[in-house]
């Protein structure tokens, strides 16, 4: 008769394995998540900051000019996200090129659908500009081809030069999205929202403290509940036109409730449960050429896929289902000149 082996206890099984996965995540995100000693998330700078300038302005190092410069994007990206939408608001399609890069962890970093200038992924093509480069290597980019440079690699400056630098080549060079008499608000607009829900819902999504989470899903959704408040009375963010603080905040909104509610936590209310935000996220999306540039299920794939410290299993949900299309009425809220 065989004698049955004696199994370990399950008590010490579950302690063991909690502390094994414990180290590993810490480990894990403090190198795709740096943190604060308090657990905060904190985002690095970008290191690329040059400009395309007008082309008429001379000795320009980076003059404007179409076919020149390429944005390399994610689609699954909302910092990359906000490029595409102010290029297809301006028509700057078949002015400024794009190449689609796709996260892979197996690379530890994105992977380019097709090689450009020879690279198969973003780190060689930072390698290729600045040789030394040890930096993030992260999306957006604003490529110079014919330097084979990057130009720029901040979002939040890439979307004021698509504004302004390549009129001379726009379809709709009236759209200002950025116009002087409003960029004070826009700015004060940009400085919250990047703070409380751009980076903020990657404050909650990426904290390493309970103290760090709570500290970042309170200031989120107080400033979520502000700018519900502020819509009531008015269509956009700072009155009747649409402008660069609306959308760097579309981009954030437009993965609310299929990612950052549950991934990242930031569950204690959706988008759709805001009476103002819910409409005012529709009405970004239905502007002329906004649709083409939302890819639900690259957000989707992107994110559940490849975040493993947050999916280990990587299964990516079904739901949930967003009419976008839906009436929105948010026309009605114009003032008459």
């Amino acid at each position: 008769m065989k004698r049955k082996g004696k199994s370990l206890p399950s008590q010490l099984i579950i302690r063991s394995g909690r502390f094994v996965w414990t180290q590993m995540w810490h480990l894990m995100m403090s190198q795709m998540a740096p943190r604060s000693k308090s657990g905060e998330y904190l985002r690095p700078d970008s290191q690329f900051r040059d400009a395309v300038q007008e082309a008429t302005i001379n000795g320009a190092k980076y003059p404007a000019a179409a076919g020149r410069y390429r944005l390399m994007v994610g689609l699954g990206c909302p910092w990359a996200h906000r490029t595409l939408v102010v290029r297809a608001l301006k028509g700057l399609e078949d002015v400024i090129s794009v190449a689609i890069v796709a996260p892979s962890p197996e690379a530890g970093g994105w992977v380019f659908e097709q090689p450009e200038e020879g690279c198969q992924t973003v780190r060689e093509l930072y390698e290729l500009a600045q040789p030394d480069y040890r930096g993030r290597c992260t999306v957006p980019i604003l490529w110079d081809t014919q330097q084979r440079s990057i130009v720029n690699n901040e979002s939040a400056e890439i979307i004021v030069m698509l504004n302004a630098a390549f009129n001379a080549f726009a379809e709709n060079p009236t759209l200002d999205l950025y116009p002087e008499p409003a960029r004070s608000a826009i700015d004060e607009w940009n400085a919250k929202i990047y703070t409380a829900v751009n980076n903020g819902v990657y404050r909650c999504g990426f904290a390493q403290t309970q103290s760090a989470y709570e500290q970042a899903c309170s200031e989120l959704f107080t400033i979520l509940d502000q700018i519900d408040s502020t819509l009531a009375t008015q269509r956009y963010l700072c009155g009747d036109v649409v402008t660069l603080a609306d959308v760097r905040l579309f981009t954030t909104l437009f993965r609310f409730d299929t990612v950052y509610y549950t991934l990242f936590k930031c569950n204690r209310r959706r988008i759709q449960d805001y009476a103002h935000l819910s409409g005012y996220l529709r009405d970004l999306y239905q502007l002329p050429g906004v649709p083409s540039t939302c890819h639900l299920d690259a957000v989707k794939r992107d994110y559940y896929s490849n975040l493993f410290p947050l999916n280990p299993g990587g299964i990516v949900p079904i739901g949930p289902d967003l009419d976008l299309w839906a009436t929105h009425d948010r026309d009605q809220l114009l003032h008459p000149v």
